[in-house]
């Protein structure tokens, strides 16, 4: 039993009673691998008759660290005053518990697209790294994003994985996603497939998600009709301006492809409102499998984006360039989630 420290134990108790020094205290309570294993338990030991807690502050100090991450939210078209898209919203949880694991404080940050939203979180201490959640026109986004590379912050995103871009993207296989809905609108019988969304370098996840649905026409030898292809961004006000425009084109479609969950729900009031059933006058489909999707009338068809796989994946690449650690870009798998709107009961 160790001898009883008055007041609060510090670390230089912990060094003498142990015969260290304190920074070998500090490693070992680190789980430093420069301690041997002997070492690192008697340390321990003494910290836990010691009720010793580390000073997390101080030692992030130390190392220049601030032991937190920004998540940084950018504004979306939305029906409430949120202005945050609700697949993000989805993702928050599992950001939040991958940050709780690895002893992390989370920082959520709204930006508006308008700011100069690569402000120097780092550079002030306010954040070791950055999470970015949406960035709108991605073209327009580039250079900030470029910004930041050549500051050399830390930072992940969540987005499109192509060549050449900026920094590390997280994101799901929006080729294959796009693919597989277009492959099983098919499936069903539906050969005038609609695509509601902005098909251009502007978006790039949507577009991935356009050449999916290209791919699959193609392969049984379709082409894609521009006539049925109309852009939207991601909120219902625009699927549903989107589906008026493509009603009022006068082209025949039994399928409509929405490039998000939010641009079919959209799609769904349209038809709704013109008479049209669904899906047995016309099937629609979404991206995303947001919680809404499977509470809309008929539930909605979509593809399936793994948001607890994401939020863990976005924590664990961030930390590792904190640390110095080589990070590449990584796309995750998707799956459908089938429902009533593109297939009879």
């Amino acid at each position: 039993m160790t001898a009883p420290i008055k007041g609060k134990a510090t670390s230089l108790d912990i060094a003498h009673l142990a015969g260290v020094s304190q920074p070998t205290v500090s490693r070992a309570l680190r789980g430093s691998p420069m301690v041997n294993e002997e070492t690192r338990k008697r340390i321990q030991a003494i910290a836990e008759q010691l009720n010793y807690k580390v000073d997390k502050n101080a030692s992030n100090l130390r190392r220049q660290h601030s032991g937190t991450i920004a998540l940084l939210f950018f504004e979306d078209p939305t029906p409430d005053d949120s202005q945050i898209n609700p697949f993000f919203l989805s993702m928050l949880g599992s950001i939040t518990r991958a940050c709780a694991l690895q002893s992390y404080d989370l920082l959520i940050s709204f930006q508006q697209l308008s700011t100069n939203w690569q402000a120097d979180y780092e550079d002030s201490n306010k954040a070791d790294g950055l999470i970015l959640l949406g960035y709108g026109d991605y073209l327009q986004a580039q250079s900030r994003l470029e910004q930041l590379v050549q500051q050399g912050t830390h930072f992940v995103r969540w987005g499109a994985v192509l060549p050449g871009q900026p920094g590390v993207s997280i994101g799901c296989d929006n080729y294959q996603g796009g693919r597989d809905i277009t492959v099983h609108l098919l499936e069903q019988g539906r050969r005038n497939i609609a695509f509601l969304g902005d098909a251009s370098n502007h978006y790039p996840e949507f577009f991935e998600r356009y050449r999916g649905y290209e791919a699959a026409l193609q392969g049984i030898g379709q082409a894609a009709q521009p006539s049925l292809q109309v852009d939207a961004i991601t909120s219902e006000q625009s699927g549903y301006e989107a589906a008026m425009e493509l009603l009022q084109r006068k082209v025949g479609f039994d399928a409509i492809f929405a490039a998000s969950d939010l641009i079919a729900i959209g799609a769904l009031k349209a038809l709704h409102e013109q008479g049209l059933r669904v899906p047995a006058d016309v099937a629609v489909v979404g991206f995303d499998d947001i919680p809404l999707a499977s509470f809309v009338n008929p539930g909605l068809s979509t593809v399936q984006q793994d948001t607890k796989l994401a939020g863990t994946i976005l924590v664990e690449s961030l930390l590792k360039l904190i640390n110095g650690e080589p990070v590449e870009s990584r796309t995750i798998p998707v799956r459908l989630a089938l429902r009533g709107s593109s297939r009879a009961a």
